[in-house]
Order: structure tokens, then sequence, then C-alpha cells
């Protein structure tokens, strides 16, 4: 009886993760950049945004993140500046600074389809900005 849900769950997981998965998705990403990202960071990650010049901390250059770390992506410092867990003094807070943006227009209606939906926008966020280094 074990072995056949452990089975079945194996099963389970394996076909979601074969599945178009949205947290491994960089075009998604790549759209939310461009929705929410690219006002300050640039349309192409320089940081040269429309709204620079209103700033008074200077934006990042995104595309030298890999540059600035013995060129590997730094993943999960990425992921943990844009999830708010570094607290990023320049967004006045933790980030994203539109609050709970990622966890909008979920597609489940428990609350672990939510935290798993905005982990996988985060992520898929954190994947394109890997696409971008130079």
């Amino acid at each position: 009886m074990f072995r056949r849900i452990s089975t079945m769950a194996m099963g389970a997981a394996l076909a979601v993760m074969a599945g178009p998965g949205l947290a491994q998705d960089a075009d998604l990403g790549e759209a939310i950049y461009t929705q929410y990202c690219a006002t300050c960071h640039g349309a192409g990650g320089q940081g040269n945004g429309p709204l620079t010049d209103l700033l008074t901390t200077q934006v990042p250059d995104l595309t030298q993140l890999s540059a600035g770390n013995d060129n590997v992506f730094p993943m999960l410092q990425v992921i943990h500046v844009i999830d708010g867990r570094t607290g990023l003094r320049a967004h006045g807070g933790p980030m994203p600074v539109y609050g709970a943006l990622f966890s909008e227009e979920s597609p489940s209606d428990t609350k672990y389809g939510d935290v798993l939906f905005t982990r996988g926008k985060v992520l898929s966020l954190a994947y394109y900005l890997e696409t971008i280094q130079q």
C-alpha cells in the first residue's frame, strides 16, 4: 500500500515538473520585468530607466550581476532581493515595491497555491535576469 502511494506521488510530481513550468519561464520573467522593473532599471537592465533622474540612489546595472560575482550568476541573492529578504533600502523597504504584486492573480484558491504561484513569478524574474548577463 505504501509503495503504491509513493509511486503515485512520485508520478504526480514528475508530471507536474514535466509540463511547462511557471517557475522556470524566462519569458514570463521578461514580461514581469518589463512591466514593473524597467522604469527604474531600464529596458535592457543597465540601470538607465526613465525614473532614474528622480531617484536619490544609483540604480544598479542588472546585466553585471555575474561579472561582479566571479562570472557566476548569484541566483539566491537575486531571489532574496526580489522577494524582499534583503530589505534593500533603495526601494524604501522590501522588494518588490509593489507589495502584493507577485501574490495577485493566483490560479489557486488555496494558501499553498498562492505561495507556489508567487515563488514561480519571483523565480521566473530571476531566470530572466540571468539571461541578460553580459
